[in-house]
């Protein structure tokens, strides 16, 4: 059937199988369309056309259920084909081939063949149709390009008439640009002479301002000249009265301690050489003698007063054994900066008594540099390899004999080095007290 059926007429018989498999009882249903029975009635036709098709073409007794069922639901179309009338003109070709080869009439073959060529014609008809329809759309299409052309063509033809005239206006204009750079020629070559008028004036001005600078260039050698005798007059005149005032000076001091000698006057400031000197007992004078009496503690700022009212005293400190008892929290330079601070002040209150600050450098990795050093006081680092005891050592030993030495510290080990060679020891609370204080 697929081979000798029309697809329309297949269709239709597919689809009078479809309804009518919906009809019959499950029971006597074929086995090849159990499946198909299964499908959704409006897609059964579609998905089961082939197993319908060859179920109408080879299952007799399924063929002979949907023409039964064609009969009864289709009565007058079927009286109509197999009546002596032929099929009504209104019938489609395509359902009166499907039921007459359903029934198979004996000329169910011409009933086919005529849906054929009715099919054919339908085809003929809707390309011829369809074809019109394109002729017509091109047209109307060559007839759309067509305008556009006009348009076009209108449009090019106001634009080529805009052209020219935008260039018979830039010939006016360029005949108008010609004679204005004429007139800009002349004046320019009226200006060059300016120019050159004006340039030769200059170079003569010019000319007479060299001269007059050189004129001024000689004065001014001249005066410079003239000043500097007078400058070097001026300073061997002032040289002549400043040895004058000198040797007048020297002549009243060498008077002044005659005068001194003569009559035993005691001097003003006391001399490390005076204090080596016995007391009215007999015993060796002690310069340390009013200081830190017993029963005082070691955190009494007192303790540092006296020690600064000695006169001629060198005060030595241990840098780091006072800050790190009073600032061990901060950093090494805090510590440095903190201490420095306060020691400014404090050797301010003193004029005659030296200051020195020992630290060590090997509590650092990189030995300081540029350290800001207070008024009055003297900051020393060891030297690589030693530490800040030894520098202290160096120093309580450098210093003559007889001079008042104190090295303010709490290390035990260095008190005892100090205070074998002469030197004062000052606990480092003390200090700190001071400090606060």
């Amino acid at each position: 059937m697929n081979e000798t059926l029309p697809v329309d007429v297949r269709a239709q018989v597919v689809a009078y199988a479809a309804e009518t498999l919906a009809d019959i009882a499950e029971a006597v249903v074929p086995p090849s369309l159990v499946a198909v029975r299964r499908f959704k009635p409006s897609r059964r036709a579609r998905l089961g056309a082939v197993p319908l098709a060859a179920a109408i073409e080879h299952d007799a007794q399924f063929r002979g259920r949907v023409a039964e069922w064609v009969r009864r639901t289709h009565p007058d179309l079927v009286a109509a084909i197999t009546g002596e009338g032929g099929p009504p003109p209104a019938a489609p070709p395509a359902q009166v081939a499907a039921v007459a080869y359903i029934l198979r009439l004996p000329d169910w073959e011409q009933f086919v063949e005529e849906a054929a060529r009715s099919s054919e014609q339908a085809v003929s008809t809707a390309r011829l149709v369809d074809a019109e329809r394109e002729i017509d759309r091109l047209h109307q299409q060559i007839e759309a390009v067509r305008r556009l052309a006009r348009t076009e063509q209108d449009q090019l033809r106001g634009q080529l008439d805009q052209a020219r005239a935008e260039a018979e206006e830039a010939r006016r204009r360029l005949r108008s640009s010609a004679d204005r750079v004429r007139r800009a020629e002349l004046a320019a070559r009226e200006v060059s002479l300016a120019a050159e008028a004006a340039r030769d004036a200059a170079l003569a001005s010019a000319r007479e301002s060299e001269a007059e600078v050189r004129r001024l260039r000689a004065r001014v050698g001249d005066l410079e000249a003239a000043a500097s005798l007078t400058r070097r007059d001026t300073r061997e005149s002032r040289g002549l009265d400043e040895a004058r005032l000198r040797v007048l000076l020297d002549t009243l001091m060498a008077a002044a301690n005659g005068v001194r000698r003569e009559l035993a006057l005691p001097t003003t400031v006391a001399r490390p050489a005076d204090l080596v000197g016995r007391s009215d007992n007999g015993a060796a004078f002690d310069p340390f003698s009013a200081v830190g009496g017993r029963g005082r503690s070691a955190d009494d700022p007192a303790i540092i007063d006296d020690v600064l009212a000695i006169p001629g005293l060198h005060l030595i400190i241990d840098g780091y054994n006072v800050t790190k008892r009073g600032y061990g929290t901060l950093t090494l330079q805090a510590q440095r900066a903190r201490l420095l601070a306060g020691l400014g002040a404090l050797a301010g209150r003193s004029l005659d008594t030296e200051v020195t600050v020992v630290f060590d450098a090997t509590a650092v990795v990189a030995r300081p540099v540029g350290v800001a050093m207070p008024r009055g006081v003297r900051v020393v680092f060891s030297q690589p390899g030693e530490l800040a005891d030894d520098e202290i050592g160096h120093l309580v030993r450098a210093e003559p004999v007889g001079r008042p030495v104190a090295v303010v510290t709490s290390d035990r080990e260095v008190a005892e080095n100090c205070a074998s060679q002469g030197a004062r020891t000052v606990p480092s609370d003390a200090l700190l007290a001071r400090l606060d204080r």
